[in-house]
């Protein structure tokens, strides 16, 4: 359990907030980390893995024409996972994580590295771009460190 997991866990219970998760490239580790905290049983409405973008459509309504045109790996791609996913679970907070953790995917246009993050508060969604570097575990577990320190913050 990492202090960043018990921050976010304890906030959300306080604020009796739902949270769900829609994860790609970090595979379920930022649900996994959540579910370390003792407790956080009673905030962690759903978690998924959409890694596929035929789950991105049927699990979120990720849109087919934006997979096609934008690519999994965008801006557009991870607003509305996030956006999917509060709809899908009715939770009060949404994260969709979709990128290229590595070794290989990376273009010149999006690198390994390069990750998108769409952030559902109550309907106000906020979109991060990131560039990180390291291996494929690396580029894991700092995007899911970011994701919980946006939240706790913005909670």
């Amino acid at each position: 359990m990492t202090d960043l997991a018990k921050e976010l866990i304890d906030k959300l219970i306080d604020k009796k907030l739902k949270i769900s998760t829609a994860e790609s490239c970090t595979g379920g580790l930022l649900s996994a980390m959540l579910t370390d905290v003792p407790g956080a049983s009673e905030v962690i409405d759903e978690c998924i893995v959409t890694y596929a973008n035929s789950a991105k459509i049927r699990e979120l309504n990720v849109s087919e024409e934006t997979l096609n045109t934008e690519g999994a790996v965008s801006y557009d791609t991870a607003y509305q996972m996030a956006k999917g996913i509060c709809e899908h679970t009715k939770a009060d907070v949404g994260v969709g994580i979709t990128g290229i953790a590595g070794p290989g995917g990376g273009t010149k246009d999006k690198p390994v590295g390069t990750v998108f993050v769409g952030i559902n508060i109550k309907s106000d969604i906020e979109v991060f771009e990131f560039h990180f570097s390291g291996d494929r575990q690396e580029v894991r577990n700092k995007t899911c460190n970011e994701v919980m320190k946006i939240l706790a913050n913005r909670i």
